[in-house]
């Protein structure tokens, strides 16, 4: 169980509309896998809202390994985490072998693990610039 008063949510307006939404809207499913990121001391996790920015998932997961250990350690972590809790296993799950993006398909949501490198390099959140964009880090 995850002490929720140690989870800190830093919601950041991109647009207008996103002042209308709260964190704690987030299936739980999504909200496990940030908490299992978080677990595994992942860096810049956030969360993008992709359901009113015309994404094909409702959800990207994303944050940041600082070298291929803990890259595999985050994915790990996030599957153990929803298989666990949530009965849930990624439809698909790419780049394990190369630990410097990890992509967990879970068709709702997508976790996004990313080297330092290869997450500057596709900038995703700004390719998703319209979503609304939620970050969390694990401050005590």
């Amino acid at each position: 169980m995850v002490k929720t008063s140690s989870l800190k949510t830093k919601r950041v307006a991109t647009t207008a509309a996103t002042r209308k939404k709260t964190p704690s809207k987030f299936p739980k499913s999504v909200a496990g896998a940030v908490r299992a990121t978080l677990d595994k001391k992942a860096i810049d996790v956030v969360v993008l809202d992709l359901r009113k920015a015309g994404g094909f998932t409702d959800f990207f997961v994303i944050c940041t390994g600082t070298n291929p250990r803990q890259i595999n350690a985050i994915a790990d972590g996030v599957q153990e985490t929803l298989r666990a809790e949530f009965g849930e296993r990624p439809h698909l799950a790419e780049g394990i072998e190369q630990s410097q993006w990890i992509l967990l398909d879970y068709f709702n949501f997508v976790v996004h693990v990313f080297s330092r490198e290869c997450r500057a390099f596709y900038e995703l959140e700004r390719l998703w610039g319209s979503a609304e964009r939620y970050e969390f880090s694990d401050e005590e």
